[in-house]
């Protein structure tokens, strides 16, 4: 079974935003790449996604078309490259010390506000 729909619109997006920083694309490209690579790795969409189907179904289309259209603005060798390279970073496995680290730092951030606010509030 092949990668899932969510996994490969990650995987395109992380390709556009390669390619948005690669100075062999055209400005043009790279100016509407920002605007698709935001959008699909932006948690904003213009449909939130916990609107059941309807919020996802956004995702699954305009992304698509986005990287479809900027894929027709950018030389095909740069767009390659960049997937590849963009495949190759989805398959590295996660660290999970990292992971553990920067929801440390969150639940200490959050404790500390809780703390400052219930000390102004006693």
């Amino acid at each position: 079974m092949g990668p899932s729909l969510a996994h490969r619109i990650r995987i395109e997006a992380h390709a556009v935003w390669l390619a948005v920083r690669d100075p062999r694309t055209p400005l043009h490209a790279r100016l509407f790449g920002l605007f698709v690579a935001a959008y699909a790795l932006s948690p904003i969409d213009l449909i939130p996604d916990f609107i059941p189907v309807i919020g996802l179904l956004d995702d699954a289309i305009l992304v698509p078309i986005g990287v479809w259209l900027f894929e027709k603005m950018v030389p095909p060798a740069v767009l390659a490259e960049h997937r590849a390279t963009a495949t190759q970073a989805a398959e590295r496995p996660v660290s999970w010390w990292g992971v553990l680290i920067v929801v440390a730092i969150w639940a200490a951030l959050a404790w500390l506000a809780w703390s400052i606010v219930a000390f102004n509030y006693a």
